[in-house]
């Protein structure tokens, strides 16, 4: 599956059309959000109203449409491995955490990595810490998989979704593996 990154400008973030839908998905009930240049927002949560209000507080000047568009539909194919077109995203965030959510887009489908080598990756090897506050703040959740990284002890480590969540996508990734806790 091929992901493209759109960096969304300070500009762009004030002025935003957000298209948005509460979907059932593989793993949860899952907010999906796309503006028109791409998908700025996934995120699983059992409560509709909460998932709303996290991506209003994220986008306080946009206005919201509830109502999905070809780009959220495009994410959802993500869900059943197939995906035919690329998805777009459109997502702001920090030159750091831009590195780090493309390093995460470099993980196949399947596999793991850890936070040290992400930092590795990125010249930075000091900097586990960090990469995990940007793989925290990942906005578009699963797509951009920071559920595939791990402590470089192996264990799960945390999952703003729930660690429950993260096992049972990892294994449904890795064909039934038991994972660490």
């Amino acid at each position: 599956m091929e992901t493209i990154i759109i960096k969304m400008t300070l500009a762009e973030s004030e002025n935003l059309s957000i298209h948005y839908m509460y979907n059932q998905s593989k793993f949860g009930n899952l907010l999906l959000a796309a503006t028109e240049k791409g998908v700025c927002y996934a995120a699983f949560d059992s409560d509709q109203q909460t998932a709303l209000a996290e991506l209003k507080a994220i986008f306080p000047k946009a206005i919201f449409l509830n109502q999905s568009n070809d780009l959220i539909k495009n994410a959802l194919l993500v869900f059943e491995k197939k995906q035919a077109q690329p998805i777009l995203l459109h997502i702001k965030g920090t030159v750091f955490q831009m590195e780090v959510w493309e390093e995460l887009l470099k993980i196949p489908f399947g596999e793991t990595t850890t936070y040290g080598e992400i930092a590795r990756r990125l010249h930075n090897p000091k900097a586990s810490r960090a990469v995990g506050s940007a793989v925290g703040a990942n906005p578009v959740s699963f797509i951009i998989p920071c559920h595939r990284v791990l402590q470089s002890t192996g264990k799960i480590g945390g999952y703003h979704w729930g660690v429950e969540r993260k096992i049972a996508i990892l294994e449904w990734e890795l064909g039934e593996l038991r994972v660490k806790s």
